[in-house]
Order: structure tokens, then sequence, then C-alpha cells
């Protein structure tokens, strides 16, 4: 039987990072699918699943924000967060204006990162109910 839970992606290069994000997902029923790297994301096809991505913002080739802007030059309006270890004000405030949910600090707290989630899921829904109604 196929899961209804929505599709969580995790793109980051740090195999720890991935590894903690997608058993923390998993542990609450959700459907998670990481990535090392945002080039191996968008060779996947995940990319027409994803309900919600979670991203870092530093990662060699494209990175979290190059990424995100790529995805909505392309139409993509997936709700996005990014947990770094490097984000400043600026860099925080620049990603909150490209529509990035939430920018969560490395290592993040488990319950701060799943409120962001719901958030994030529950902006892909009404984008869904809002594109259904048009």
């Amino acid at each position: 039987m196929m899961s209804r839970e929505p599709l969580i992606a995790i793109v980051d290069d740090d195999e720890s990072v991935r590894d903690a994000v997608q058993v923390l997902l998993e542990s609450t029923g959700r459907r998670a699918v990481a990535f090392a790297s945002a080039e191996q994301f968008l060779a996947s096809g995940a990319l027409r699943g994803a309900k919600c991505l979670i991203l870092d913002l530093r990662m060699p080739g494209i990175n979290g924000m190059e990424l995100q802007r790529r995805l909505l030059a392309a139409g993509y309006r997936i709700p996005t967060i990014i947990l770094t270890a490097h984000a400043d004000d600026a860099a925080r405030a620049r990603a909150l204006a490209a529509g990035v949910v939430a920018v969560l600090p490395k290592p993040f707290q488990a319950d701060i990162l799943l409120d962001a989630i719901k958030a994030a899921l529950r902006r892909a829904a009404d984008a869904s109910d809002d594109s259904r109604g048009s």
C-alpha cells in the first residue's frame, strides 16, 4: 500500500545531517528521500513529487539558494527549509525574502525542524488548494 504522506526531499552534502533528518522524519511517519547534492536531486525525478525541500545553504556545485532560485524560475513552488551552519542575518533575510519557509541552524533541534516542516506542508497544501480553485 502506498503512503499518502507527502514526500520531503533532503539535499545536503553532509551525510550525517542527511541521515539524521531522514531518520527523524521517518520516525514520525513521514516519507523522506535524501540526496548528497542539488545536481543529484534534480537528476532523480523527485522534484515532481516533493512537497517540501530541506536544503543546505552551502554545498559544492549548486548551493541551496541557487537551487531555490532555479526552481522558482522554472515555476516550481516547493516550500523550502534551509539548514545551515553559515547563515548570518543578511543571508537569512535573503532566504526568507526568496520565499524560504525557515532558515534553521545546524545542528538542528528536532522539534523546531518538525514545526517548520508542518508549516511548509501547510503552505504546499494551501498552494495546491489555490491551484484547484482557479
